[in-house]
């Protein structure tokens, strides 16, 4: 998931100015974090085109202390621009059904009279 420009000229304002030697544009960073949340994935999985996933780390993180992403999104919630979908599953809303594990079913396989190896299951092959 990129960020579209008309998008990111309507936060570019609110962004910390680039001061320095910094090597990865706002924009850029953006689309890591965009791509980060959108997969799931840690910040050591970042693709290699978004730059050192250490160094979009340790801005992420200036800018959540700083309040950059607080104002950000309060600038939208003035404008009317922003949208928040949530949803949220925890196991009173889904059952799975205990085949779903993918377990070996148990099943007892015992020989009449043998002691050898008694009250322990066997798992049989299927096929």
């Amino acid at each position: 998931m990129k960020l579209q420009e008309k998008h990111y000229q309507k936060i570019e304002k609110l962004l910390p100015k680039q001061r320095g030697n910094v090597k990865i544009p706002n924009r850029v960073f953006l689309d890591a974090i965009l791509y980060r949340y959108k997969n799931g994935c840690s910040w050591r999985d970042l693709p290699k085109d978004f730059g050192n996933w250490h160094v979009i780390y340790m801005r992420f993180s200036r800018w959540t202390q700083n309040g950059v992403f607080a104002r950000i999104y309060a600038a939208l919630s003035e404008a009317g621009l922003q949208q928040v979908t949530v949803y949220g599953l925890d196991s009173t809303s889904v059952q799975v059904h205990p085949d779903a594990f993918g377990c070996l079913k148990k099943t007892v396989n015992r020989h009449e009279g043998s002691h050898a190896g008694a009250g322990v299951p066997r798992f049989t092959r299927l096929g």
